[in-house]
């Protein structure tokens, strides 16, 4: 939305506050900012439709979602927000008790107050970041994604946990539930069905967390022990329309390389992205490419021109080091000591 549509759109509300007895009851910060994420959100789907055209030649506006199945939700800036204590004091005279999961460290500069599927409220804080270096250790290590387990060039793999297939049982009950008690098109849900379907969220919105801790307690340590990591840029999605499109999720690999990425930065870190591509046919020894892709039932790579045997998921992890430019001269990813990174040299 351009700046003078919005400042139309603005003049507009001003004057419904003039006629409007309840809206001009309310805050005035959080309707500003409503005016502001709406505008936001309209230019973001223009620029969307704009990059999809020339690709897929078709237009219209992006669907929006009905009043009844938005969640509700409020942004405040700094001037409608005043954290104190286990209080959170919001504009129009509005306190909360919070649950604070950590001390934030520093002064918020806007505040997201939501309420999830779950039908449990949050607040989201926006606050400056700073590095927080950690000391260092002179090790480099290469990271490959997999759907069974996330392999690495040392001992630092991690075996997916599987939290969605745990708690299949429980979410196939609730959607039972919820297909016995299915409204008829123009009548009201029941009771029943919207239990089952409350239900079903908290169980989705646990394993989301679940797959999160588990996520960032991996990288965390990934982060600590080395100081360069060699990322594989993998893009997970397509794997929703293959025969792995039930493991893929569960494995949640987008979260955890999301985790990876953020935990480098917040430490100083550096983590470097790799093109996936080719990964599994490279050898990291020698760099020979093999003719042919390898069947996902080949799980040892044996490099023609090298002769080196390895594990295949191994390989790739070192591949990614080796494109990185951070060929450790150890096989498990432990420079010698006095050696300098490439950076540094």
């Amino acid at each position: 939305m351009s700046s003078s549509a919005r400042t139309a759109l603005e003049a507009e509300w001003a004057l419904a506050r003039e006629r409007t007895p309840w809206l001009r009851e309310g805050s005035s910060v959080p309707q500003q900012q409503l005016i502001r994420d709406f505008g936001k959100s309209r230019a973001k789907a223009h620029k969307d439709i704009r990059e999809r055209l020339p690709q897929r030649q078709r237009a219209g506006m992006p669907g929006w979602k009905k009043k009844h199945e938005a969640l509700p939700t409020l942004n405040y800036t700094r001037r409608g927000l005043r954290p104190q204590d286990d209080r959170l004091h919001l504009a129009g005279g509005i306190v909360l008790t919070v649950v604070w999961s950590r001390s934030p460290p520093g002064e918020p500069s806007s505040v997201r107050v939501y309420r999830d599927s779950g039908g449990h409220w949050y607040a989201s804080f926006v606050v400056p970041t700073e590095v927080q270096p950690l000391p260092e250790t002179g090790r480099v290590l290469g990271v490959d994604w997999g759907v069974k387990e996330t392999t690495t060039s040392n001992a630092h793999d991690l075996p997916h946990a599987q939290h969605g297939r745990k708690a299949q049982a429980g979410l196939t009950r609730y959607d039972r539930m919820m297909g016995r008690r299915l409204p008829k098109k123009g009548q009201a849900a029941s009771k029943g069905y919207r239990g089952a379907k409350k239900w079903r969220a908290k169980t989705y919105a646990k394993i989301a967390r679940q797959r999160q801790d588990t996520g960032r307690k991996w990288a965390k340590k990934v982060v600590t022990d080395h100081d360069a990591i060699a990322v594989e840029d993998f893009r997970p999605k397509f794997l929703a329309r293959s025969s792995m499109a039930r493991k893929a999720p569960d494995a949640a690999l987008g979260a955890t390389k999301k985790a990876l990425v953020e935990m480098g930065r917040k430490h100083g870190r550096d983590i470097r992205l790799v093109h996936p591509a080719h990964t599994t046919m490279d050898c990291a020894s020698c760099g020979a490419r093999t003719k042919h892709a390898l069947p996902l039932s080949e799980r040892t790579y044996t490099c023609t021109t090298c002769g080196v045997v390895s594990l295949r998921d191994k390989n790739s992890a070192r591949v990614m080091l080796v494109r990185a430019g951070l060929n450790p001269a150890g096989a498990e990813g432990v420079r010698p000591p006095g050696a300098l990174l490439p950076e540094a040299a």
